[in-house]
Protein backbone atom coordinates (compact mmCIF):
# COMPACT_ATOMS: atom_id res chain seq x y z
CA UNK A 1 0.00 0.00 0.00
CA UNK A 2 2.72 2.33 0.98
CA UNK A 3 4.22 1.75 -2.80
CA UNK A 4 0.92 2.34 -4.30
CA UNK A 5 0.34 5.88 -2.23
CA UNK A 6 4.09 7.02 -3.14
CA UNK A 7 3.53 6.07 -6.50
CA UNK A 8 0.72 7.94 -6.57
CA UNK A 9 2.16 10.96 -5.20
CA UNK A 10 4.95 10.47 -7.71
CA UNK A 11 2.62 10.76 -10.91
CA UNK A 12 0.67 13.77 -9.11
CA UNK A 13 3.94 15.75 -9.82
CA UNK A 14 4.50 13.96 -13.98
CA UNK A 15 3.08 15.27 -16.55
CA UNK A 16 0.41 13.19 -18.83
CA UNK A 17 1.78 14.21 -21.96
CA UNK A 18 4.26 16.33 -22.99
CA UNK A 19 4.40 19.35 -25.69
CA UNK A 20 8.28 18.79 -25.52
CA UNK A 21 10.18 17.65 -29.08
CA UNK A 22 11.04 13.91 -29.17
CA UNK A 23 14.54 14.20 -27.76
CA UNK A 24 14.31 17.28 -25.87
CA UNK A 25 16.29 17.32 -21.82
CA UNK A 26 12.78 18.75 -20.05
CA UNK A 27 9.52 18.06 -21.16
CA UNK A 28 7.14 21.09 -20.73
CA UNK A 29 5.92 20.24 -17.37
CA UNK A 30 2.74 22.81 -16.93
CA UNK A 31 0.88 22.68 -13.25
CA UNK A 32 -2.32 21.55 -12.99
CA UNK A 33 -4.93 20.65 -10.07
CA UNK A 34 -4.72 17.10 -9.15
CA UNK A 35 -8.12 16.38 -10.25
CA UNK A 36 -8.70 14.23 -7.10
CA UNK A 37 -11.43 15.22 -5.49
CA UNK A 38 -10.19 17.33 -2.58
CA UNK A 39 -12.50 20.18 -2.34
CA UNK A 40 -9.48 22.36 -2.31
CA UNK A 41 -10.26 24.91 -5.26
CA UNK A 42 -9.28 28.80 -6.11
CA UNK A 43 -11.43 29.66 -8.76
CA UNK A 44 -10.82 33.69 -8.45
CA UNK A 45 -6.87 32.43 -8.01
CA UNK A 46 -7.30 30.78 -11.64
CA UNK A 47 -8.89 33.73 -12.93
CA UNK A 48 -6.14 36.16 -11.95
CA UNK A 49 -3.33 33.94 -13.08
CA UNK A 50 -5.48 33.59 -16.56
CA UNK A 51 -4.86 37.31 -16.55
CA UNK A 52 -1.46 37.26 -15.50
CA UNK A 53 -0.94 35.16 -18.43
CA UNK A 54 -2.58 37.30 -20.87
CA UNK A 55 -0.63 40.47 -19.69
CA UNK A 56 2.81 38.22 -19.91
CA UNK A 57 1.42 37.37 -23.87
CA UNK A 58 0.52 41.09 -24.04
CA UNK A 59 4.20 42.25 -23.42
CA UNK A 60 5.60 39.31 -25.67
CA UNK A 61 3.41 40.65 -28.44
CA UNK A 62 4.83 44.51 -27.50
CA UNK A 63 8.70 43.29 -27.22
CA UNK A 64 8.30 41.57 -30.82
CA UNK A 65 6.46 44.13 -32.70
CA UNK A 66 9.45 46.42 -31.27
CA UNK A 67 12.32 44.15 -31.87
CA UNK A 68 10.55 43.71 -35.69
CA UNK A 69 11.05 47.17 -36.22
CA UNK A 70 14.72 47.18 -35.49
CA UNK A 71 17.53 47.01 -38.02
CA UNK A 72 19.07 44.30 -36.68
CA UNK A 73 16.92 42.22 -33.74
CA UNK A 74 18.12 39.77 -31.64
CA UNK A 75 16.69 36.22 -33.41
CA UNK A 76 17.40 34.54 -29.91
CA UNK A 77 15.32 36.84 -28.17
CA UNK A 78 12.66 36.87 -30.93
CA UNK A 79 12.57 33.38 -30.34
CA UNK A 80 12.78 33.57 -26.28
CA UNK A 81 9.40 35.68 -26.46
CA UNK A 82 7.76 33.62 -29.05
CA UNK A 83 8.40 30.36 -26.87
CA UNK A 84 7.21 32.69 -24.18
CA UNK A 85 3.68 33.75 -25.32
CA UNK A 86 3.33 30.49 -26.85
CA UNK A 87 3.79 29.19 -23.15
CA UNK A 88 1.80 31.76 -21.23
CA UNK A 89 -1.18 30.98 -23.96
CA UNK A 90 -0.93 27.17 -23.92
CA UNK A 91 -1.22 27.30 -20.54
CA UNK A 92 -4.56 29.52 -20.37
CA UNK A 93 -6.02 26.31 -22.69
CA UNK A 94 -4.66 23.88 -20.13
CA UNK A 95 -6.36 25.46 -17.10
CA UNK A 96 -9.79 25.68 -18.94
CA UNK A 97 -9.58 22.49 -19.91
CA UNK A 98 -8.00 20.21 -16.96
CA UNK A 99 -9.66 22.87 -14.46
CA UNK A 100 -12.60 24.52 -15.48
CA UNK A 101 -14.45 22.19 -17.84
CA UNK A 102 -13.30 19.13 -16.32
CA UNK A 103 -13.54 20.26 -12.59
CA UNK A 104 -15.67 23.57 -12.05
CA UNK A 105 -18.51 24.10 -15.00
CA UNK A 106 -20.79 21.73 -14.45
CA UNK A 107 -24.23 20.45 -16.03
CA UNK A 108 -27.36 21.24 -15.11
CA UNK A 109 -30.11 19.12 -14.11
CA UNK A 110 -32.64 17.89 -17.23
CA UNK A 111 -35.48 20.22 -16.31
CA UNK A 112 -33.46 23.28 -15.03
CA UNK A 113 -33.84 26.07 -17.89
CA UNK A 114 -31.86 28.53 -15.76
CA UNK A 115 -29.38 26.24 -15.40
CA UNK A 116 -28.71 25.27 -18.84
CA UNK A 117 -28.79 28.78 -19.93
CA UNK A 118 -26.09 29.69 -17.50
CA UNK A 119 -24.09 26.17 -18.50
CA UNK A 120 -24.36 27.24 -22.19
CA UNK A 121 -23.01 30.91 -21.56
CA UNK A 122 -20.05 29.14 -19.35
CA UNK A 123 -19.02 27.16 -22.27
CA UNK A 124 -19.40 29.58 -24.87
CA UNK A 125 -16.79 32.13 -22.68
CA UNK A 126 -14.63 29.47 -22.23
CA UNK A 127 -14.70 28.18 -25.91
CA UNK A 128 -13.79 32.01 -26.59
CA UNK A 129 -11.08 32.08 -23.97
CA UNK A 130 -9.66 29.09 -25.42
CA UNK A 131 -9.69 30.16 -29.18
CA UNK A 132 -8.39 33.70 -28.19
CA UNK A 133 -5.64 32.01 -26.77
CA UNK A 134 -5.19 29.59 -29.47
CA UNK A 135 -4.54 33.59 -31.86
CA UNK A 136 -2.60 34.81 -29.45
CA UNK A 137 -0.03 31.88 -30.59
CA UNK A 138 -0.66 32.64 -34.05
CA UNK A 139 0.03 36.35 -33.89
CA UNK A 140 1.21 39.84 -32.14
CA UNK A 141 -2.09 41.27 -33.02
CA UNK A 142 -2.87 42.84 -29.33
CA UNK A 143 -6.74 42.26 -30.34
CA UNK A 144 -6.69 38.60 -29.50
CA UNK A 145 -5.49 39.46 -25.94
CA UNK A 146 -8.36 41.60 -25.56
CA UNK A 147 -10.77 39.31 -26.66
CA UNK A 148 -8.93 37.05 -24.32
CA UNK A 149 -9.68 39.27 -21.35
CA UNK A 150 -13.08 39.97 -22.18
CA UNK A 151 -14.13 36.37 -22.64
CA UNK A 152 -12.94 35.76 -19.09
CA UNK A 153 -14.75 38.58 -17.71
CA UNK A 154 -17.97 36.98 -19.33
CA UNK A 155 -17.26 33.71 -18.01
CA UNK A 156 -17.03 35.12 -14.44
CA UNK A 157 -19.82 37.26 -14.97
CA UNK A 158 -22.00 33.59 -15.62
CA UNK A 159 -19.85 31.65 -13.21
CA UNK A 160 -18.97 33.94 -9.72
CA UNK A 161 -21.76 35.27 -7.24
CA UNK A 162 -22.29 38.96 -6.89
CA UNK A 163 -20.43 38.97 -3.88
CA UNK A 164 -17.27 37.36 -5.70
CA UNK A 165 -17.65 39.43 -8.69
CA UNK A 166 -16.86 43.05 -6.25
CA UNK A 167 -13.19 40.92 -6.16
CA UNK A 168 -13.13 40.68 -9.98
CA UNK A 169 -13.39 44.98 -10.03
CA UNK A 170 -9.69 44.76 -9.04
CA UNK A 171 -8.58 43.00 -12.25
CA UNK A 172 -11.54 45.02 -13.99
CA UNK A 173 -9.99 48.35 -13.15
CA UNK A 174 -6.52 46.89 -14.24
CA UNK A 175 -7.65 45.75 -17.49
CA UNK A 176 -9.63 49.14 -18.05
CA UNK A 177 -6.37 51.24 -16.92
CA UNK A 178 -4.39 48.84 -19.59
CA UNK A 179 -7.10 49.62 -22.39
CA UNK A 180 -6.71 53.50 -21.53
CA UNK A 181 -2.89 53.09 -22.04
CA UNK A 182 -3.35 51.89 -25.19
CA UNK A 183 -5.25 54.23 -26.36
CA UNK A 184 -3.25 57.37 -25.19
CA UNK A 185 -0.36 55.34 -26.49
CA UNK A 186 1.33 55.00 -23.06
CA UNK A 187 2.23 51.50 -23.38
Amino acid sequence: MKILLSLAALCAFLPFSSSAPAGSASPDVSPRHCQVPCGIYGDMMRINMLMEDADTIEKAMNSLQAMDAEENPSKNQMVRWVMNKESHAQNIQDTVAAYWLAQRVKAPKEKDAAGKDKYHAQLASLHRVTVAAMKCKQTTDKAHVDALRQAALDFSDTYFSAEDLKDLEHIRSHITDDDQHHADGHK
